[in-house]
């Protein structure tokens, strides 16, 4: 909790902390907004994974027949505010389980499209169970064309600890890949209880022999509201994994594109959370805009009741200070690891190295930074660094924000130090 408060303070230039507070919203005052993409929200599964923190709730048809109607009336609520259409970078399906809601895809398409121009493509997460010729047709007729499909490992042991149910995964995405999506994103986690070195290489390896046209690999966190038997590795052990992966990549000629994420060259990228400003509707969705940050409520029963009344189900609202939004920036943008100098003088109208001439200075001397004319990169030693504070910052943030929205319907404040 300490070093991502110290972190804060240094980088904010002040000792104001984020703060959430319950402020009614009328409208999102996007329309001027650049770069912008959209999320959905599914928070439907089967059967609940103790190691997925996400807003999820077993599937209940009748509910889900209640949400779909809320969540088109939330998408007209928000796309009446335009006068005319407005162009989107992508629209992603996130959940739970999307793909329980697969029927009712094209008619949220339909609805969104009614206010916006989706210009590089929609994607969705994918249990492997959903994985099947019915599914990627329908999905395909919806004009997904990337898809993410959530294997976690390839190990038999490693699911069971988590949970999950053992199966020829790799059948699954090869038969994903005879339907040509410009991405099949393959979701795999590392430091899982009892998980080697070979298990881990051999996950991946399976993966892109499959068909996988990048995957990423998440480290198993242990929320403190999760219900998990075990503990994730050592930050030791989970240093070494990275390194390996890397190394593997790297000798494989794999592109890194993320700091978790790897990518066969020459084909197409893509990530949920490294875009400059989103749009979130569903229950738990985010919204991020220049000069704010806004969440839904996490309860379904109160997301209904709050569209019924024609009114947004903001939960949260965080408005930015200057140099709050240009640490929120830095800090996704980083994930990718690298930061476009004219991309960032065109969001802030300020280049980054006058508000951080010392900071980029230290960050080159200790090597955790380079550059180029273009850009900032992470080198390897930054890039680990970057891990150790995106779990800090999950522990300190996420975790309590979630935890609190995960009980309180409408909560006043949160403050994140």
């Amino acid at each position: 909790m300490i070093s991502t408060s110290l972190l804060r303070i240094f980088l904010t230039g002040s000792f104001r902390p984020f703060v959430f507070g319950n402020i009614p919203t009328k409208s999102l005052d996007y329309q001027n907004e650049k770069q912008l993409g959209l999320y959905i929200h599914i928070p439907f599964c089967l059967s609940l994974c103790s190691f997925c923190p996400y807003c999820k709730v077993i599937y209940n048809k009748n509910t889900a027949i209640e949400y779909k109607e809320a969540l088109l009336r939330e998408i007209d609520l928000v796309g009446s505010e335009l006068t005319e259409k407005k162009e989107v970078t992508s629209l992603y399906f996130g959940g739970g389980t999307p793909s329980l809601m697969i029927d009712d895809l094209f008619d949220i398409v339909t609805v969104l499209q009614k206010y916006f121009r989706i210009k590089n493509g929609i994607g969705i997460e994918l249990h492997p169970n959903d994985v099947s010729d019915k599914n990627l047709t329908l999905l395909k007729n919806a004009g997904v064309n990337m898809i993410s499909i959530g294997v976690q490992s390839f190990d038999r042991n490693c699911l069971s600890l988590i949970g999950r149910a053992y199966d020829d995964f790799s059948k699954k995405i090869r038969i994903a890949e005879q339907y040509e999506f410009d991405v099949i994103d393959v979701d795999l986690i590392f430091a899982l209880p009892g998980q080697t070195e070979e298990i881990l290489l051999s996950d991946i390896e399976t993966a892109f022999s499959s068909g996988a046209t990048q995957i990423s690999t998440y480290p198993f966190i242990d929320f403190t509201f999760s219900n998990n038997k075990y503990k994730p590795l050592s930050e030791k052990y989970k240093k070494r994994l990275l390194e390996v992966i890397n190394r593997y990549c790297i000798a494989t000629d794999k592109e890194r594109t993320s700091v978790w994420t790897f990518t066969l060259k020459n084909t197409q990228q893509y990530s949920s959370v490294t875009r400059d400003n989103f749009l979130g509707f569903g229950v738990s969705a985010t919204t991020l805009l220049h000069k704010q940050f806004k969440i839904n409520t996490f309860s379904i029963k109160a997301y209904i009741e709050r569209i019924k009344m024609n009114r947004l189900p903001t939960s949260l609202t965080l408005h930015f200070s200057f140099r709050q939004r240009i640490v929120y920036y830095l800090f996704w943008r980083f994930y990718g690891t690298k930061i476009n100098k004219i991309q960032f003088r065109n969001f802030f109208g300020i280049d980054l190295y006058k508000i951080y001439p010392f900071e980029l200075f230290l960050g080159k001397i200790v090597g955790l930074i380079k550059e180029d004319e273009t850009n900032y990169f992470l080198t390897e030693k930054g890039i680990y660094y970057y891990h150790l504070i995106e779990q800090k910052y999950t522990n300190a943030y996420i975790d309590k924000m979630w935890n609190i929205s995960r009980n309180v319907d409408f909560p006043e404040k949160i403050v994140l130090r």
